[in-house]
């Protein structure tokens, strides 16, 4: 008789429990100021004890258009994630390569990377300068678990996208709009990235949080002064709490792994968004500090 493991992968996982971070229910603005270093949300946000499990020694079951995520061994040429004229040399054009080959997709275009890191920022914070723009840069861990745009977002993104790079071509019948990342120190990593099983993520209610990208931040009664022009800006999706929330990470990943997950998918036929949130992992004792690259990119199949 076939074991429990082979009629279901999953089952008899390792099991991980963690704090995740979630923001409220309830009636409130919801925005995350961005500047060098350092990021801050408004509204309320709670944590609550989840299960998180481990998926590495089943990584070949996962699926893109199932879970949302999939894991793939994708050795990249680039020496030295630190040396930022190098990875804007090689970085973005290896990822529209894996997107493409992981995905099926016609055409990809990479969207600019970032480095995250679970070490002190305060230095960095130390020297900031005038015009921070969001990519390129240092910045903590994520912090809560969240969806990078939101479906009007999304939409936007896609279309001129398109425009942009591909002005005389047919025009899309889908578009995929995710993250590639990997961690680049040596692992156990303290604080790892989870990921929620994308068909798992429709209980809780949902929120979107709007990106305001700035030099000094807000204070007081400014934090959520009305804007007019805040249903333009890019707008991440943010979860409540619900039970039925099935989270899984990836432990002892090198450099040479790599998670591709989904923010949105067109295609709603299939599992089409990853929530996803960093993590601190208590079951690995003397981890590492954690630093990331991730590349956000948008594919299409025309």
């Amino acid at each position: 008789m076939a074991s429990v493991l082979e009629n279901d992968p999953e089952a008899g996982a390792r099991e991980v429990r963690a704090m995740m971070r979630y923001v409220d229910p309830g009636d409130f603005i919801t925005r995350r100021y961005v500047s060098q270093g350092e990021e801050i949300n408004t509204g309320t946000y709670s944590d609550h004890e989840v299960t998180i499990r481990d998926g590495m020694p089943v990584r070949y079951h996962f699926s893109l258009d199932t879970h949302g995520f999939v894991i793939a061994r994708s050795r990249s040429a680039v020496a030295d994630f630190h040396d930022k004229a190098q990875v804007d040399a090689l970085y973005e054009r290896e990822v529209e390569r894996e997107v493409l080959r992981l995905t099926g997709a016609d055409k990809c275009v990479a969207r600019g990377w970032m480095i995250r890191t679970s070490a002190d920022l305060s230095a960095v914070k130390a020297q900031k300068v005038a015009g921070y723009q969001h990519s390129g840069g240092t910045q903590p861990p994520a912090g809560e678990a969240h969806v990078d745009i939101n479906t009007p977002t999304a939409r936007r993104m896609a279309e001129a996208t398109y425009a942009k790079h591909f002005p005389h071509g047919p025009g899309f019948k889908r578009f995929l709009i995710s993250s590639f990342w990997r961690t680049f120190s040596p692992p156990p990593q303290d604080v790892p990235l989870a990921m929620m099983d994308g068909r798992s993520s429709f209980g809780g209610e949902e929120k979107s949080n709007t990106l305001y990208i700035v030099d000094e931040f807000p204070v007081g009664d400014a934090l959520p002064a009305p804007d007019p022009g805040e249903g333009e800006r890019l707008a991440a999706t943010i979860f409540s709490h619900h039970p039925g929330h099935r989270w899984w990470y990836f432990s002892g990943m090198t450099a040479d792994d790599a998670l591709l997950f989904k923010f949105h998918d067109s295609d709603h036929s299939v599992t089409w968004r990853c929530p996803h949130s960093a993590f601190r992992d208590s079951s690995a004792p003397g981890a590492n500090i954690r630093e990331s690259i991730e590349c956000r990119s948008v594919a299409f199949w025309e």
